[in-house]
Formats: structure tokens, C-alpha cells, sequence
């Protein structure tokens, strides 16, 4: 046999030796990348949340607000008050041109006048009358008559005299005075302008009780009743925190936003000021319990949401279909899909897939969450 043939006759065996090699070294790969064990960072979930916190933002404003205005109607000549200033019981807010109703008091003055007058001359003849009805000189007719023209008089006179009062009354209404301490919130007409007899001209806020002013939508206004516990935060002060009531709930909504007035009453506190931006929380039963979950643990696979729970035993992932409630600032909250003791991939899921292997290291901690308790994270 000759060398070449020999040659030929061996490749054949060397190209299956090389083959099997490759084979093997591929199978190594996948076994290799099999034995892959992820570690992951996981949640596990809590007792179901019973209830919810339902947070509202608004302004804190004086339980009572006085629009004030005007008895008469007028040109406006003065304002001496400014919005944000304080303000007594007495203290002149502003006026208007006292000219024509000054003229109306002398007017006045002079029609009494002239009925006084008119009275004592009746009064002359009615006794004159008497006198002679006395003495069997007139009739009884001419009596009762000069009587009754004395009456009359009398009447006319005391005419004039309520017109002479209302006439003073009105120069003394041309100076627009507060009825209560309070604070100036706003001015509605300013000088040179002329109103007319109950134009609102200034707000003023009356010292004393506090209240904010939210607006709650239909959907949440079952939860509010007059009386109801709430907490009271504000952006201005972190620390200062109250507890407040409910003091009243509009019986209608707006016509233009759809939600309902709701007021609520603060203790007196001097750090409370009016115009403050304040959160008012309250708590209310869910009508299902639900668990909440970070927001990075929510996936979402051929337009279903789901998440990926952790076998403990196993150490494998498992896909989960979850039914999905409500999104708040700290994470998701379930409704259906999850229970108490279940833990949670909070990370990564991108990666995830069914019987995946992962490895879970470290003790539980408390994990971030809307509810405080609601998970614990394992890392």
C-alpha cells in the first residue's frame, strides 16, 4: 500500500475526531450557561392593605370672610386700607363723595323746620277753638276740625323728622367701616370708581378659626363626612402637622370642575397663616384588599400584566398573571394575582424567564412602598 492511499484512507477518522471535539466543547458551553444562576432583588408581599390614603391639596383660608360694601351707592374718593393689612372693629375703610347726601341733611333739616312751625300754628287754632267751642261761641264741627288739622300736622312733622334721620344716616355710611377684626384679602373697587348699594368693595378674613378649602372629586366624596378625622401638612413647615375635622361638604359639585367643596377645620395654631399651602389626608376603607408592589416589578407580556415570583424552594422564577388597580407615587397596588407570603422579582425583569435560576442572598428588609409594610426586600 502506498503512503498517499494510507493518508486517504485516515482523514476521514481525523475530521470525526475534530467534529466530535467541537461537539463537546459546545455542549460544555451550554451546560456551562445553563448551570447560570442570576441573583435578583426581590419584594416579598405583606398582609393585604385594608385601607387606603387619600391626600387632597389646598389653601388655608378664615372660617368667615365678610365682602364688604357700601349702604349707598357713590363715587369712591378714598381707600385707606391695603390688602394684607389688619384691621379693628370701627376702623374706616374707605368713602365716598359725602357731597349730595350732606345737601340731602340740610334739605331735610329745613322741610322739619317748616313743619314745626306749621305744627305751632295749628296748635294756636285749636286751642283757640276749645276756647270758643267752650264758651258755646263755634260748633262742635269747627273743633273737631281745627283737631284734626292739628294732627295732621303733627304727623307731618314727625315725617320729616325720619327723613332728617335717615338723611343723617346716610352722610354717616359714606365712610365704609369694618365689623370685625380681621385681615384685608381683597379689594374690589378702588377711587374714582363709583358703585353702586351692596357692591362688594373689600374682603376682610375675621380673626379666630382656620379652615382649608379642598376640592374632592365624586368618586372620593363618599369618604368625607362632616366630623370625619384628618391630618393636616403643609409645604411651608414639614414639622408642623394637625389634626383637623371636616367641617362642612358642598351638597353639590361645581359646575365647571365636577368635584365637591369640602371644608375642613384646624386647631388655632400662630404657625398656621392664612394663604398657606396645606395636604389634607385622610384614611378610608378599601372596598377590596389589595398588596402593593414597586413599580419596577410590574412587566408586561402580550398586553397582560404580570410579575415574576420566586419559588423559594426551587430557586427558579415563575411568570404570574396580576390584575392591576391603582398607580400611586410609590408603587402599584394588586388586586388579584398575589398574596401574602409571595415573593417577587423587584428588578430586572427584562431578563426573567420561566424556571429561571436565581439566587436570593442576605436577610429581608423593609422595602420602600405606599404603605410602609406592605413588602419586604430580599437581597
Amino acid at each position: 500500500m502506498s503512503l498517499s492511499s494510507s493518508i486517504i484512507r485516515k482523514l476521514p477518522v481525523a475530521g470525526l475526531i475534530v467534529a466530535t471535539l467541537g461537539l463537546a466543547a459546545c455542549s460544555q458551553e451550554k451546560t456551562e450557561f445553563q448551570d447560570i444562576i442570576r441573583p435578583v432583588k426581590v419584594v416579598e408581599i405583606g398582609q393585604a392593605e385594608k385601607s387606603r390614603e387619600l391626600t387632597y391639596s389646598g389653601s388655608v383660608r378664615a372660617r368667615t370672610e365678610m365682602n364688604l360694601g357700601f349702604r349707598i351707592s357713590g363715587k369712591v374718593t378714598e381707600r385707606l386700607v391695603d390688602i394684607g393689612q389688619h384691621v379693628t372693629t370701627g376702623d374706616v375703610l374707605a368713602r365716598i363723595d359725602p357731597t349730595d347726601y350732606e345737601l340731602s341733611v340740610k334739605s331735610a333739616k329745613a322741610s322739619l323746620d317748616a313743619a314745626e312751625r306749621q305744627v305751632e300754628t295749628v296748635d294756636l287754632s285749636r286751642k283757640r277753638a276749645e276756647q270758643l267751642f267752650a264758651k258755646n261761641f263755634t260748633s262742635k264741627s269747627q273743633l273737631e276740625q281745627a283737631t284734626l288739622s292739628y294732627n295732621q300736622a303733627v304727623a307731618t312733622r314727625d315725617a320729616a323728622r325720619s327723613t332728617l334721620a335717615q338723611a343723617q344716616n346716610q352722610v354717616v355710611y359714606t365712610d365704609l367701616k369694618a365689623s370685625e377684626n380681621g385681615i384685608v384679602t381683597a379689594v374690589s373697587a378702588d377711587v374714582g370708581q363709583v358703585v353702586g348699594a351692596g357692591t362688594p368693595v373689600m374682603t376682610v378674613a375675621v380673626d379666630g378659626e382656620k379652615e382649608v378649602l379642598i376640592a374632592v372629586p365624586e368618586m372620593d366624596i363618599a369618604a368625607f363626612k362632616p366630623g370625619k378625622d384628618v391630618k393636616a401638612s403643609f409645604w411651608s413647615d414639614d414639622a408642623l402637622a394637625l389634626s383637623g375635622k371636616v367641617r362642612e361638604v358642598a351638597g353639590s359639585a361645581d359646575q365647571q370642575s365636577r368635584t365637591f367643596a369640602v371644608r375642613v377645620s384646624l386647631p388655632d395654631d400662630p404657625r398656621v397663616l392664612l394663604g398657606m399651602t396645606a395636604n389634607i389626608e385622610a384614611s378610608v376603607a378599601k372596598k377590596q384588599e389589595m398588596v402593593s408592589i414597586p413599580l419596577s416589578a410590574l412587566a408586561e407580556k402580550d398586553g397582560r400584566k404580570i410579575v415574576w415570583t420566586v419559588d423559594r424552594a426551587g430557586e427558579t422564577v415563575h411568570e404570574r398573571l396580576v390584575k392591576v388597580a391603582e398607580f400611586t407615587a410609590d408603587g402599584v397596588s394588586v388586586a388579584d394575582g398575589l398574596k401574602p407570603g409571595d415573593v417577587v422579582v423587584a428588578a430586572g425583569t427584562q431578563f426573567m424567564t420561566e424556571n429561571l435560576k436565581v439566587k436570593l442572598t442576605g436577610d429581608a428588609v423593609q422595602a420602600a412602598s405606599a404603605e410602609g409594610d406592605a413588602a419586604k426586600a430580599l437581597r
